[in-house]
């Protein structure tokens, strides 16, 4: 009998971190959506470092997140996209600092552009207004990565390596 990848207790994990994501966006009453954003599930982002089944769990999270919290469709695909990358851009990191690094730049490079044309279209005042807000998205992803999403990560990383529930990277 072959083993196969997606197991009923990955795919029950995945769900769950795209529940918990979906709902920390949604419920939380900070700025989470615009050019001055601070996403505490994005603390969430650094997961895929510990285990690939937050891969999925993040994208479904972040597209269901969008999806109810943003009425303009191109977030629901390019901020998914962003945490799509993201995550699988952090899961090849190899310490948890790095894998902090890949949300922090997709945000600031595909966020920002969507602020960015959003807020003028096209024209001279893109690229002044890209600038200031991958600035902006970037202070956000880098605050809830490294203030909160290392920390998180560290200690559900001993947890579970304590409960032999996760292998030593």
């Amino acid at each position: 009998m072959t083993k196969t990848r997606f197991s009923t207790r990955r795919l029950a994990l995945a769900g769950l971190i795209a529940a918990v994501y979906t709902a920390a966006t949604l419920i939380l009453p900070i700025p989470q959506y615009g050019g001055i954003q601070f996403r505490v599930a994005e603390a969430m982002t650094v997961l895929p470092f510990l285990f690939p089944e937050a891969i999925p769990g993040l994208a479904v999270g972040c597209f269901l997140a969008n999806l109810l919290g943003s009425p303009i469709m191109l977030d629901w695909i390019f901020g998914t996209l962003a945490t799509l990358l993201a995550a699988l851009w952090s899961r090849r990191m190899p310490n948890i600092y790095l894998a902090a690094l890949p949300p922090v730049v997709c945000n600031a490079v595909i966020v920002g552009a969507e602020i960015a044309w959003f807020t003028v279209q096209d024209g001279g005042a893109f690229w002044p207004a890209y600038g200031l807000s991958a600035l902006t998205v970037g202070l956000g992803e880098i605050a809830a990565c490294y203030i909160l999403g290392v920390p998180l990560a560290k200690m559900l990383g001993k947890t579970l390596e304590a409960k032999g529930l996760l292998e030593a990277r």
